[in-house]
């Protein structure tokens, strides 16, 4: 399957992309997952909005993100709003209105299918 990245690359001079930081999925006080504890992947549920910026700038840095990161209120808002937890592609078009809705993550992480939708774009 091919880095989102790539499609980033390949489109960024038409579509702006967005990474939308949301609810830490694997905070220390909740569901942790040994791969994450293996790669010194320690997150305590942040508390403020300062404290969930923080850790997304963490996960941005790690993960090598190019894209713009944005982050998601305390109140989760963006997250509800497009059913994002734990993690989704959304294609928005010009008119506001969703133009592609990806299968809920990972599993349904599918960034060939965003391309797909992107192509089919009149831009």
């Amino acid at each position: 399957m091919e880095p989102l990245h790539q499609i980033w690359e390949r489109w960024s001079d038409k579509v702006e992309f967005l990474v939308v930081y949301i609810r830490e999925a694997h905070p220390e006080e909740g569901w942790v997952v040994t791969s994450n504890r293996d790669d010194d992947i320690l997150v305590n549920d942040p508390t403020t909005l300062e404290e969930r910026t923080e850790v997304a700038t963490a996960c941005a840095l790690r993960l090598n993100i190019r894209m713009p990161v944005v982050v998601d209120d305390l109140d989760d808002g963006i997250a509800s709003a497009y059913g994002a937890l734990p993690d989704r592609l959304y294609l928005i078009g010009r008119d506001g209105n969703v133009a592609f809705q990806g299968d809920q993550g990972p599993w349904g992480f599918n960034p060939q299918a965003l391309e797909e939708a992107i192509g089919k774009l009149d831009l």
